[in-house]
C-alpha cells in the first residue's frame, strides 16, 4: 500500500500567479476571484490514480493532504477528486477526518508542542512591537503563528535573535512570516499519521487494543506501506526526509538530508509527482 502525503500550493496547485500554461482548470476561488488551478495533465493523472475512493483503493492508494493552511483555506480547494477522507492541515497539527476535526488529534498536538508556548508568547510580543508588520498577527488554532511584514527579512532576524530556536522555527515565505512549535512538522505529521492509521486498521481488524502498540508501525498483517512525499519548501523538508521516497523541485534539493526524485525548474512537480506514481502502479 502507499499513503501519499503531498502539500498543496506549488506543490499540486498553482497560484494564478504562476505561469503553467493555457491547459489548466481552476480548483480555488476565493472572493469571487480565480485564485488557484491544476494542469490538465495533473489532473488526468489525478483521477487515474484516485479520482474516487473505489479507484484509489483498487491502486492501493491513499492520498492524505498535508498542509500549512488552517482549515478554512483548505477547503477552498476543489480538487478533481473525491474528497480524501483524511488531510493534514495547520502543518499537520490538525487532522480531518471526512472533513471534521479529529479531537483526539488535536489534543495530542497541543500537548506535543506544549514546552514551545512561552516561546510562542514571546514571539508573539515581538511581532506586535515590530512596526514593520502590516497584517494581524494571527494564532492559528493555537498551533502556530502567521502575519507579514514590509521588511520581513529584519521581522525574522529580530524574531531569530530573541526566541529559543531550540523550541520555536521561524520561517519566511515572501512577505509571510511563521513562528511554529519545534515538534509541529509535516514530518512528525507523517509518523504520527501512519501510527494513527495502522491501529486503526489493527482494530478494525479485531486485533487487541492493548497489543497494537507492539505492531511494526508501518506493517500489519504482512503489507508493507510505502509512504511517498512531495513538497516545494522549508515546512516541507522534514515530511520529505521522513518518507520513503520524496519528490521536491530542484531549488530545495540540496537543502534536504536525503536522496530525494528531483524535479527540474521546466517541469512541474505535480506532474512529476503523479505520473510518477501512474508508473508505479503499472508496474
Amino acid at each position: 500500500m502507499t499513503i501519499l502525503f503531498s502539500d498543496l500550493d506549488k506543490t499540486l496547485i498553482y497560484s494564478y500567479k504562476h505561469d503553467i500554461g493555457k491547459q489548466k482548470e481552476l480548483v480555488e476561488m476565493y472572493q469571487g476571484r480565480e485564485v488557484s488551478y491544476m494542469s490538465k495533465k495533473s489532473v488526468q493523472a489525478m483521477k487515474k490514480i484516485m479520482g474516487t475512493r473505489k479507484i484509489a483503493k483498487e491502486n492501493d492508494v491513499l492520498f492524505v493532504p498535508t498542509t500549512t493552511r488552517t482549515i478554512m483555506q483548505y477547503n477552498r480547494i476543489n480538487l478533481p477528486i473525491e474528497n480524501p477522507k483524511y488531510a493534514l492541515v495547520c502543518n499537520g497539527g490538525i487532522l480531518l477526518e471526512e472533513g471534521e476535526i479529529n479531537k483526539k488529534w488535536y489534543q495530542e498536538s497541543l500537548e506535543l508542542i506544549e514546552e514551545s508556548n512561552e516561546e510562542m508568547r514571546k514571539a508573539i510580543e515581538i511581532l506586535e512591537n515590530d512596526e514593520l508588520v502590516n497584517f494581524e498577527i494571527r494564532y492559528i488554532e493555537k498551533l502556530f503563528v502567521f502575519t507579514k511584514s514590509k521588511d520581513p527579512k529584519k521581522t525574522i532576524d529580530k524574531l531569530k535573535k530573541k526566541v529559543d530556536s531550540d523550541k520555536v522555527d521561524v520561517f519566511l515565505n515572501g512577505v509571510k512570516v511563521y513562528a511554529v512549535p519545534k515538534e509541529l512538522t509535516k514530518g512528525n505529521a507523517l509518523k504520527r499519521f501512519v501510527a494513527f492509521y495502522e491501529k486503526l486498521k489493527a482494530e478494525k481488524n479485531n486485533v487487541d487494543k492493548n497489543n497494537t502498540k507492539k505492531i511494526n508501525p508501518v506493517k500489519l498483517n504482512g503489507k508493507h506501506i510505502n509512504t511517498i512525499a512531495a513538497g516545494d519548501s522549508l515546512f516541507d523538508i522534514s515530511m520529505l526526509e521522513s518518507a520513503d521516497k520524496a519528490f521536491a523541485p530542484i531549488n530545495l534539493a540540496d537543502k534536504i538530508n536525503k536522496k530525494v526524485n528531483v524535479c527540474p525548474e521546466n517541469e512541474l512537480l505535480s506532474e512529476r509527482i503523479l505520473c510518477s506514481i501512474i508508473k508505479d502502479i503499472r508496474q
